[in-house]
């Protein structure tokens, strides 16, 4: 007999009705040689500290650090859980081989193999690895089982992880408690968790530190179009471009020349210089208002806009939280009962592209989409797009992006239907054509004062009309720019600059104008969101706003697509952060904790990164996992031994 093992009830239906185990049992289903079971998600955990000793069960600064010579699994105590276990152990102790069929990620390997191990199973074991619950991927992917040795390394690296945070957490937690706590609340500490919490107090810090530098913009109208002073930026901006090019250059290991982007960027940066005071502002509006404007340039250029990429968990999340104000747990919860209602595929990933192989299934899927026909119906007559910023093999390891299967969606929540129509309008949006833009960009001067006003049109817009909602909030199909970006939707009588597009500049023509300074006052980093902090955590903290050196730095991320939403919903529970109106404040507690922590390696984002790269060079096969362990001991060790040598009065208040 064959035994399949899935994550849920509802998934090894699903399983068992493709096999044709159509009987009923109590804990299975059964038929045509299979028996498919199933989990509750994770039955087994690693074993507590007194289960390893007795004298580990109450907390003392004498028993740290607590490691132990082997870990250990232990069920959970759960009634439930310990019925579904005794059947499950029942059949895989009499079964000819066994089918893995637990969700195809890092967390799916560790709790069937731990669950295998407790039920002492000693049969053959295969793998099954599907991206989509659909009845044609199920049958496809028993037709092509793996090996269980195949994922070994995706099981060592899930147990370094599951061990990393044990050690860490049980051993930490316990040691600032004790040390700092003054028997007055549990400090928890987290591998994961503290980095995140110093994030969000460092942005609160930033905010609550600031002060507002007042500085002037000028500003003047010309035939009913505002124009910007251009403005020479400073040495500090032209560097932090520089160094997210080499960045960028380093990633794809291109040769980069520090010194001539430099002087690249230095010729380039022509303008006048800023103003630094309210009389020097008035002393040029003074000159200028008595001379007339004269146009010195007038271009337009052609541009093209790629469609947006495909969604990976963390920008799903990101959009969701940003477009709909949805939590990004919820937006995890939802998207795997999309999965589990076969409509969209597997959603715990972190690749925006798909591997070559789904291109053959394209079409097939496109024509399910009964719903979006009218947008599908432009599609047909020609071979679909293939572009290389989707389909690249390169790009995909285990799973490729989350896409819609083709079946037919049918009893979503509201909810739901909001995060499946994101997924759907992506995807068919990369077929269509690009986006075709016109910018319009106009120079002048005035007594040696230069001026700039830009638009920008759509002439055609291709794969925009896919969200027609936002198309028509595009105004018309036209978009300002200007060298005072940020500020310029404030204006009052900016809406004129949106007819630049139309107007007729010649260049030489010369006017009368209305020149104006404008006083403006810098502004604090916003605070985090829940959409903003996941994106944060995938680079480790670093702003990075260039979606393929974003891509690039994930490796070095903190945490797993799956599990940065159950780190937010940690804090919550531990009363670290807060939600104010959709913005991630932390507590006097959060702020407190992190101010009593002096070792960077607990809070370091960038620190845990690293960490975060070694477990994906686990399970890649880079990287060793004993040695990662012992590193790890090591590291907890260190960290034990200096809290206790601290004779500094740092308490928590």
């Amino acid at each position: 007999m064959i035994v399949c093992i899935a994550e849920k009830p509802s998934v090894a239906k699903d399983i068992a009705n493709v096999l044709g185990a159509t009987t009923r049992r109590d804990g299975y289903m059964e038929g045509n040689g299979y028996q498919v079971t199933w989990t509750f998600g994770h039955l087994c955990t690693l074993k507590e500290p007194h289960d390893y000793t007795p004298q580990w069960k109450s907390w003392s600064l004498g028993s740290l650090p607590m490691i132990p010579p082997r870990f250990g699994i232990k069920l959970i105590d759960d009634r439930g859980i310990e019925k579904q276990f005794a059947i499950i152990k029942g059949l895989m102790q009499q079964a000819d081989m066994i089918v893995n069929c637990g969700d195809a990620g890092q967390e799916g390997e560790l709790i069937q193999r731990w669950v295998m191990q407790k039920a002492e199973a000693k049969c053959p074991v295969k793998r099954l690895w599907v991206s989509s619950l659909t009845d044609e991927a199920i049958r496809e992917g028993f037709a092509k089982l793996m090996d269980a040795s195949d994922k070994q390394s995706l099981y060592e690296a899930g147990l370094c992880r599951a061990i990393g945070d044990w050690v860490l957490g049980m051993n930490a937690t316990r040691l600032y408690t004790l040390k700092y706590g003054q028997n007055r609340r549990v400090l928890s500490i987290g591998r994961v968790q503290t980095p995140t919490l110093a994030l969000i107090v460092k942005r609160q810090q930033e905010i609550e530190n600031f002060e507002p530098q007042q500085y002037w913009v000028l500003k003047t109208i010309y035939r009913d179009i505002a124009f910007n002073a251009i403005v020479k930026r400073s040495d500090e901006d032209l560097m932090a471009d520089i160094e997210k090019l080499r960045e960028k250059a380093e990633k794809k290991g291109l040769p980069f020349d520090m010194d001539e982007a430099w002087r690249k960027a230095d010729a380039e940066n022509t303008g006048m210089e800023p103003i630094a005071s309210e009389e020097q502002g008035k002393a040029i509006l003074d000159r200028i208002e008595r001379a007339p404007f004269t146009v010195t340039a007038v271009t337009k250029k052609e541009g093209r806009e790629l469609p947006q990429p495909l969604f990976d968990l963390g920008k799903l999340q990101t959009e969701c939280n940003k477009k709909f104000g949805i939590p990004v747990d919820v937006t995890l919860q939802t998207v795997q009962s999309l999965y589990e209602k076969k409509v969209t595929t597997y959603p715990r990933v972190d690749t925006t592209y798909l591997s070559d192989d789904v291109y053959a299934k394209c079409p097939q899927i496109l024509m399910g989409l009964r719903d979006y026909q009218h947008l599908i119906t432009p599609l047909h007559g020609r071979p679909l797009l293939k572009s290389k910023k989707v389909f690249d093999n390169k790009k995909v390891t285990d799973h490729h992006a989350i896409i819609p299967t083709g079946v037919y969606s049918q009893a979503l929540t509201d909810t739901e239907k909001k995060v499946y129509d994101l997924i759907v309008r992506r995807f068919i949006a990369v077929f269509y054509p690009e986006c075709k833009t016109r910018t319009t960009t106009v120079l002048g001067e005035s007594d040696g004062i230069p001026f700039k006003a830009s638009g920008k049109e759509i002439v055609e817009p291709g794969w925009r009309v896919v969200f027609d909602q936002e198309l028509k909030i595009e105004n018309s199909k036209l978009k300002v720019n200007s060298s005072d970006e940020e500020n310029n939707s404030n204006d009052e009588g900016n809406n004129s600059q949106f007819s630049i597009v139309n107007c007729q500049f010649t260049k030489g023509e010369s006017g009368p104008h209305q020149p104006e300074l404008v006083e403006r006052w810098t502004q604090p980093p916003k605070p985090y969101t829940e959409g903003t902090l996941i994106r944060a955590m995938e680079t480790a903290g670093k702003l990075v706003d260039d979606e393929e050196l974003r891509d690039a730095m994930k490796e070095n991320g903190i945490g797993r697509p799956a599990t940065r939403a159950e780190i937010i919903k940690t804090l919550y529970k531990r009363n670290y952060v807060k939600l104010v109106k959709m913005n991630l404040v932390p507590t006097p507690t959060g702020i407190e904790l992190i101010g009593l922590i002096r070792e960077e390696l607990l809070k370091s984002a960038e620190l845990t990164g690293i960490w975060e790269k070694r477990l994906r060079d686990i399970e890649a096969r880079k990287y060793d996992a004993k040695q990662f362990i012992d590193e790890l001991k090591q590291m907890v060790t260190d960290i034990v031994h200096q809290v206790l040598a601290d004779n500094t009065p740092r308490r928590i208040q």
